[in-house]
């Protein structure tokens, strides 16, 4: 039960930190490689957080710590880039539920090929998530912008990468702590910074676009540990579609600040989500 609260807990928090993501990379549109930009500076503003993770959640630093969470931090670092490009096509409404999905199902084949074997209800909930991240991704046809292969393959290469971060975070063990999620930023920042400096961008960001670069950066690193707890906790094939979930909460805060509107579609994925949450407790 407590794994589960922590998973549905990163993905509102990883949903809200997306949305505020997305919000500063549309405001940082004239700014070369803004993707980029926004990426390694929200992780930069993230930094202090993981010390005060690694202070309330002492852990040991071995080996396995430092391997399993840098590796996260690199395929975690690329999923970004890729999902980015992908969402550079204007096909937004196939992209996003695409790689979200199969964020999700990456971790809960490999959990069940590790040998979990979680109970018929809780299995059907970690399904129902995942069909609930598809449902309440979609938006109108109209204005998906040009789908083809080059775009579906983005989507699914950044999705699968994604789902080996969540495979990878949570194998160093119980008693590494917080450390592998710092040994993740240890290694993503200096490649992110890196691949910054070969297309020629920027770390200046102002004003609005810089508070929602930080918000989101602090937030996204809250729901990565608040994901590494549930780990802990409980097994991979069930936590892991759950803190997938977090398209839910993006589609929420549009609501709600953009003033867009929910299709019939969107309210039975938001229902599927519940539901799914209700069997992984079981």
């Amino acid at each position: 039960m407590i794994s589960v609260l922590l998973a549905g807990t990163s993905a509102l928090v990883w949903g809200t930190a997306d949305f505020c993501g997305g919000k500063a990379v549309q405001g940082a549109a004239s700014v070369r490689g803004h993707s980029f930009s926004v990426t390694v500076v929200s992780q930069l503003y993230a930094i202090p957080m993981i010390a005060a993770f690694l202070l309330l959640i002492p852990g040991r630093l071995g080996v396995s710590a430092l391997g399993w969470g840098a590796a996260a931090g690199i395929a975690g670092l690329f999923g970004i880039v890729l999902l980015y490009q992908g969402l550079a096509s204007g096909a937004m409404a196939v992209v996003a539920p695409v790689a979200a999905v199969t964020s999700a199902l990456v971790p809960l084949t490999g959990g069940l090929l590790l040998g979990e074997r979680p109970g018929p209800a809780p299995l059907i909930g970690a399904a129902c998530a995942v069909a609930a991240i598809a449902l309440v991704s979609l938006s109108p046809a109209e204005g998906a912008g040009a789908v083809g292969p080059r775009v579906i393959g983005l989507a699914l290469a950044a999705g699968a990468l994604f789902g080996v971060f969540f495979l990878l975070l949570a194998q160093a063990g119980e008693g590494a702590g917080m450390w592998p999620l710092a040994c993740a930023r240890l290694a993503s920042i200096p490649v992110g910074l890196l691949l910054l400096r070969r297309i020629g961008g920027t770390l200046r960001l102002r004003g609005n676009v810089l508070a929602l670069t930080a918000v989101a950066g602090c937030l996204d690193i809250a729901a990565n540990g608040l994901y590494l707890l549930a780990a802990h906790q409980g097994q991979l094939s069930i936590v892991a579609p759950i803190a997938s979930l977090y398209p839910a909460s993006t589609v929420l805060l549009a609501l709600a600040v953009n003033k867009e509107r929910l299709r019939p579609v969107q309210f039975a994925g938001l229902g599927l989500a519940a539901t799914a949450l209700v069997l992984a407790a079981v």
